[in-house]
């Protein structure tokens, strides 16, 4: 089976259910509107074996050109809408991508691809025109998880990695029922975190799709009110968010004092017959977001245990997912035990396996994973391949883990430097430290993860020629982050004459040069 497949499996097993919420459009008006779509990029030039570009905000005609790609035998290159032209133009280089289906407000000059207007109002489907038969092993899409100005790392998703991930996702049913649902959908498809949970899993439960293309709290309230969606996913800083202001109104009303009461011991009180007192508090905040919640989803971040335990305690099923883009997203899967904390993300789905490897005296060890939802390696890169996989077919994802007693992974760091914002953005210090080193002066850079007044940020350390001023560092600085997307840039660093401390292999002690900013060794800094 390959996605095409999958949905006109869903379509025919529920043609008239609601697939598109906002617009109304059934899981049957879908697919004849697919087959539009693959007329129009048929007649563009779209053939088998093309690499095609997605680069869209989370609109109808994202999901539409997905399928319409897949229809004619195709690629999805899944591009990221916070980058660059001079980004996009690598990526396009990078894959043998000579179109890119995008919104017009992204076009711009270019000799390295042309542009589609992705919201191009289609004809009628070409009776001619036939699904191509896709084996499930050829790659559905292409996604970029770092050096996107530099040294690519590509990452393929067969159609069987994505059906996986998709069937996999019946973990949920448990918690969502068997009834029709709805899936809100906020967070951005080309990221594979919005792409599991918004396209894989409401195929899988025939469920409805709302979209939503913007990250206004307003329209995102609204929508709440309006439709009542069943599940929510989201980025553990929005449930944050959310929280605290709850927490702020509770307060306000003079009312918190109650909460924190039912927060505490709810479970006491419905045992007992106050069940009502547990409802006074728990109604008014189910109500926020529409009063139909069934699961709240975390994932793209750790989620801080109090936030998890706020949402549980007041009648919102929270679960914390895993995964990489490596593996299609959600891998693992928290589970409903009794102590999930801190950082509890449950353990595999199904046909996933996973062990952890050079525990320490906490056991904690290296998180290595193999499974239907793990790709193959990435793209024409044979060397990382080789240090990623081991002779049984296991993937390092390179962060680390704790296994308790209820089979539940608790997350504890990362092997690897991946910089997570507090937003669930990835930035990749290497991608940027490459960047950084082009600039006249600059000896060596580290990138890292660091707070600054209680905010994760992208923090550099500079390792410059005596000429150079602060003032010099911080404009050329502030010119590299132009090459990339807003939120990689670096707007907080320091600088040093001392060279860096460095390994036998010449590379930089990334935790020994944080160590040293934390103790004050580098004093000439830009906060």
């Amino acid at each position: 089976m390959n996605m095409y497949q999958l949905l006109e499996k869903a379509a025919n097993a529920s043609p008239d259910a609601i697939f598109l919420v906002r617009e109304n459009i059934s899981f049957s008006g879908f697919v004849n509107m697919v087959k539009a779509r693959a007329a129009s990029l048929a007649a563009a030039g779209v053939k088998k074996g093309d690499i095609i570009g997605v680069l869209a905000h989370n609109i109808p005609e994202f999901p539409l050109t997905l399928f319409a790609i897949w229809y004619l035998g195709g690629t999805a290159l899944l591009l990221d809408t916070n980058l660059t032209p001079f980004e996009y133009d690598n990526m396009t280089s990078t894959t043998d991508c000579h179109i890119v289906c995008a919104e017009k407000s992204f076009f711009y000059k270019t000799r390295k691809f042309k542009f589609y207007d992705i919201e191009k109002k289609d004809g009628k489907p070409n009776p001619e025109l036939t699904a191509v038969p896709l084996e499930s092993l050829d790659v559905a899409t292409l996604s970029f998880t770092s050096g996107s100005t530099g040294t690519p790392k590509v990452v393929p998703l067969t159609h069987f990695n994505l059906i996986e991930c998709s069937n996999s996702l019946e973990d949920m049913r448990q918690w969502v029922g068997n009834g029709y649902i709805m899936m809100y959908g906020f967070l951005p498809m080309y990221h594979i975190f919005g792409f599991a949970v918004e396209l894989l899993a409401t195929l899988h439960y025939r469920a409805g799709l709302l979209l939503q293309p913007t990250i206004n709290p307003k329209e995102i309230m609204a929508d709440f009110q309006k439709y009542k969606p069943d599940v929510i996913p989201a980025v553990p800083r929005l449930f944050e968010v959310i929280r605290n202001r709850i927490i702020d109104t509770l307060k306000a009303q003079h009312i918190w004092w109650l909460a924190s009461f039912v927060l505490k011991y709810g479970k006491v009180l419905n045992k007992i017959g106050l069940g009502f007192l547990v409802r006074k508090v728990q109604d008014p905040v189910r109500n926020i977001f529409g009063g139909n919640v069934k699961l709240l989803i975390a994932g793209g971040a750790a989620t801080k245990p109090e936030v998890e335990t706020f949402y549980e305690r007041l009648g919102m099923p929270f679960i914390q997912g895993y995964g990489m883009t490596e593996t299609v997203g959600p891998i693992c899967i928290s589970k409903p035990t009794k102590r999930r904390f801190p950082f509890a993300f449950g353990g595999p789905t199904s046909n996933n396996e996973c062990e952890i490897r050079d525990k320490n005296e906490d056991g904690v060890g290296i998180l290595w994973l193999r499974g239907h939802q793990v790709f193959g390696g990435y793209l024409n890169n044979p060397g990382v391949n080789e240090e990623v996989f081991d002779e049984r077919g296991f993937f390092n994802t390179g962060d680390m883990v704790s296994m308790d007693k209820n089979g539940e992974l608790h997350f504890a760091g990362r092997k690897k430097q991946v910089i997570v914002l507090d937003s669930g953005k990835n930035v990749y210090p290497d991608e940027l430290e490459a960047m950084f080193m082009e600039i006249p002066g600059v000896n060596n850079v580290a990138v890292f993860e660091h707070k600054v007044k209680d905010k994760t940020v992208t923090y550099g350390v500079f390792s410059v020629d005596k000429k150079m001023t602060l003032e010099k560092l911080a404009a050329a600085i502030a010119a590299a982050n132009k090459k990339v997307a807003s939120y990689k840039w670096v707007t907080h660093f320091a600088m040093t004459t001392d060279e860096l401390p460095m390994t036998s292999t010449q590379k930089v002690k990334h935790h020994v040069v944080r160590q040293n900013l934390i103790d004050g060794k580098y004093p000439i800094r830009r906060e």
